[in-house]
């Protein structure tokens, strides 16, 4: 009696300790599963499982990842494309051409997504990273994360052009779910947002956003949108006063360059949603290409709090560059904020009053802004003028804010492991990029 008690107990005791094995799916033409779809149907995948689909080549869209497909906090299922002659696979077309539908903690890298009606990509899910994509040609939106069901999302090491529509379709528009999944984070970091065709490039919704180190240019609205959750489209139980929407912009190439719209940056609300939030806005370089009118920050509906250090806010030629507009704005506790070391032309106008040590001047010195290099060039006024550690306005801080910038934002793709360090050469620069003097010492030879 007491040796088959001991078995029954050590059995499940020896199941939960021993990790389940992991296997490893393989997709495309000449494989046994020609198609996701064929795979998912056929297998419900499990947490650790990896799945490798051949590249150059194109797959229908209309794949859907459900529920029984996702993988565990610690062991997430892989989607993982693999070049072929040096191309990514491609999924091409559908409605959704690829939907994660409450399929948690799945990893979709190293694929080529469009063509999708409504979207490229939709997310209903928690623990999502998408990375090493690229994600173009999306008739409405590129990826659209959902009210409902939707958690934490990573985006990175991407490339987002070419997609959005009229007003209401965006290249990128992410929202959570907070009732579901409280807590959750967006992380975008090393991509390269480019070319909407509509809407704003990115529109965020989501409890908390973290924006690092991205090139984002060309949005025919907004370059980003960081507002709250739409209180038409929640879950029961929500309600605007329990929740705080934040974000954490830094390291990041913001450039807008459609003259006929005037606004860059909109943070708070836009009618429908509002964050009542803190926005963070750390070592970007904001520049104005459009030859018009332009205001940085559109500070709107619902917003707590909104500080700025470090940035370099640029208009070329035949632009008139505001800094602030803020007459929309509801203070959830009166006017609240700070700035320091913001570089910024002299003929700015709407300046807010509370930044200081600003910089000022008619030309921030770039080594070279038509090869948009826009790292300091020698003398440059930015060289050695940042504040290293910016204090938050007291009472308002943006908790686990990102402090010392390490890497830098590109023009173009950035792939997996080639992202290129800010470097050190001294005290901090203000702006996305760090001057690095290179020294080349020349040795004689005597003969």
């Amino acid at each position: 009696m007491s040796r088959r008690f001991t078995c029954t107990f050590l059995i499940p005791l020896l199941l939960a300790t021993t990790p389940l094995l992991a296997t490893t799916y393989q997709v495309g033409p000449s494989r046994a599963y020609t198609t996701l779809p064929a795979l998912l149907g056929a297998v419900d995948l499990e947490p650790g499982d990896v799945v490798e689909v051949d590249g150059d080549a194109s797959y229908a869209g209309g794949v859907i990842v459900r529920a029984d497909d996702g993988g565990s906090a610690a062991n997430p299922v892989v989607l993982r494309g693999v070049r072929v002659n040096g191309r990514r696979p491609h999924l091409a077309g559908g409605s959704n051409t690829i939907e994660f539908r409450q399929s948690d903690h799945v990893v979709f890298e190293g694929f080529e997504v469009s063509g999708g009606s409504a979207r490229c990509v939709f997310v209903a899910a928690d623990d999502i990273t998408i990375r090493d994509a690229e994600i173009h040609a999306c008739p409405a939106h590129g990826i659209l994360s959902a009210d409902n069901y939707s958690g934490s999302l990573t985006l990175e090491y991407s490339e987002i052009h070419d997609a959005g529509n009229g007003t209401y379709a965006h290249a990128l528009y992410i929202q959570s779910d907070e009732v579901a999944h409280p807590g959750s984070v967006f992380r975008m970091q090393h991509c390269y947002l480019h070319d909407g065709n509509g809407g704003n490039l990115l529109k965020s919704r989501h409890e908390r956003n973290e924006i690092y180190y991205n090139w984002i240019e060309g949005a025919h609205y907004h370059e980003l949108e960081l507002i709250g959750p739409d209180q038409y489209t929640q879950q029961d139980g929500w309600s605007p006063e329990l929740v705080r929407e934040d974000s954490d912009v830094v390291g990041n190439v913001i450039v807008h360059d459609n003259p006929a719209f005037g606004f860059i940056l909109r943070v708070g609300g836009d009618g429908t949603g509002e964050s009542r939030g803190r926005v963070r806005f750390v070592n970007n370089t904001v520049l104005l290409t459009s030859g018009a009118a332009g205001t940085v920050f559109r500070i709107f509906d619902g917003i707590q709090a909104v500080e700025a250090h470090n940035n370099v806010f640029y208009a070329i030629a035949g632009s008139t560059l505001k800094l602030e507009r803020s007459a929309e704005a509801v203070w959830s506790d009166g006017r609240q904020v700070g700035g320091s070391n913001n570089w910024f032309p002299s003929t700015a106008q709407a300046i807010p009053g509370e930044w200081s040590d600003s910089r000022t001047g008619n030309d921030p010195g770039f080594a070279n802004l038509v090869a948009w290099d826009l790292a300091p060039a020698a003398n440059s006024p930015l060289q050695d003028a940042a504040n290293p550690s910016p204090l938050p306005i007291p009472g308002y801080a943006v908790s686990n804010a990102l402090h010392s910038p390490a890497w830098q934002a590109r023009r173009g793709s950035v792939l997996p492991g080639t992202a290129a360090p800010r470097g050190n050469s001294g005290p901090l620069d203000v702006g996305a990029f760090e001057r690095i003097a290179i020294v080349i010492f020349q040795n004689g030879f005597d003969g």
